[in-house]
């Protein structure tokens, strides 16, 4: 299986399994003497941890990172850095039934024709268990990006079709969807929980703010940051669309609409999102994901099996209403790994 990797001089390799023993990364280009240890990945692992919220799978991980390489009293030493989380909760026995059927939504068909062999359980390799280990590198890359005073901070737009009006970054601590509209996060509670009862699942959209970026970030050809981000935020598996900028509103938008009108102060208006021909601007980069409905249903659903005779589907087991607000810090993880990446780029030419 390839494409387990990414970045180019800050990069990434993840591995594990949703039900093995478990998940990890290891991290090549890491600088030395930055400040790591196990207590530094706890804020960011409780907020993707399983079983917080009312909507979240019950499934109960702990997600303790535990440092096996790439630091020395308490310092990275320039060696890969390999970051561990074990699997302790995992329950297989409702997946059996995947030996022979296929979940509608989900990757066993396409993995299936692939390999023809793969771990079903819990969904392996395809389970958004693995994005704990993006997170943990997250981490990694947050203190490689200090010196820029460079924060990434990710939010619930929108829920069930039901969107935040006002944004008060202030007020996401206190939201369990991290939702920035305190009256629209009453909302989203409100109808994820019915949702839930109902067996069924809601999508939604997460706003990225990155703030504090410099000017010149990014490739002026095949890795312009913007795609760079893009391919970061589409690799998470519940995203099924990117936005930069004005995105998709500016194939409505004139020229003279669309264009940012630079004076004596800067930037009168942000619609490229940040980033001009694939180099950030020093404006504030924003970024949209559209999230696809969790597919684990507890409705009866239509599907086939490995023989490709037609079969009713009762999936049982432990899953999320939505992909939200879990994917919050996996979406922040992911934005920084791509600016380290650029950011030890552009290190080495100046």
């Amino acid at each position: 299986m390839a494409g387990n990797s990414f970045g180019k001089v800050f990069k990434i390799t993840t591995f594990g399994e949703s039900h093995g023993i478990g998940i990890g990364v290891i991290i090549d280009g890491c600088p030395p003497r930055i400040s790591l240890k196990e207590e530094d990945f706890i804020k960011d692992m409780a907020r993707r941890r399983p079983g917080r919220h009312a909507i979240s799978t019950p499934r109960k991980e702990d997600d303790k990172v535990e440092i096996m390489s790439g630091v020395f009293e308490g310092l990275t030493t320039g060696a890969p850095v390999m970051l561990f989380i074990r699997n302790k909760d995992a329950n297989s026995k409702p997946y059996e039934i995947l030996r022979r059927l296929f979940r509608p939504g989900h990757a066993d068909y396409s993995y299936y024709k692939k390999y023809t062999h793969f771990d079903f359980k819990g969904g392996g390799r395809a389970s958004a268990r693995e994005t704990a280990a993006r997170v943990a590198a997250g981490v990694v890359a947050a203190k490689v990006l200090l010196p820029l005073n460079t924060e990434c901070i990710a939010y619930t737009l929108e829920l069930g079709g039901i969107r935040a009006a006002n944004i008060n970054l202030e007020y996401l601590e206190k939201s369990p969807f991290y939702c920035p509209d305190p009256e629209a996060s009453r909302a989203m509670e409100e109808l994820s929980i019915k949702t839930r009862e109902a067996g069924d699942s809601l999508g939604g959209i997460v706003e990225i703010l990155i703030k504090g970026c410099p000017a010149g970030l990014g490739e002026p050809v095949f890795d312009k940051l913007e795609a760079d981000l893009a391919k970061a935020i589409m690799s998470v598996g519940a995203v099924k669309g990117f936005e930069i900028g004005a995105g998709f509103e500016a194939a409505r938008l004139k020229g003279s609409q669309n264009n940012d009108p630079i004076n004596a102060n800067g930037f009168a208006s942000n619609n490229a999102g940040g980033i001009l021909g694939g180099i950030s601007s020093g404006q504030e980069i924003i970024l949209r994901a559209a999230v696809k409905p969790i597919p684990s249903i507890s409705q009866e659903q239509d599907t086939i099996d490995r023989q490709g005779t037609p079969v009713k589907l009762n999936l049982t087991g432990r899953h999320d209403a939505s992909a939200i607000p879990r994917i919050i810090p996996v979406l922040e993880a992911m934005a920084r790994l791509v600016l380290a990446d650029h950011y030890l780029r552009i290190k080495t030419i100046r």
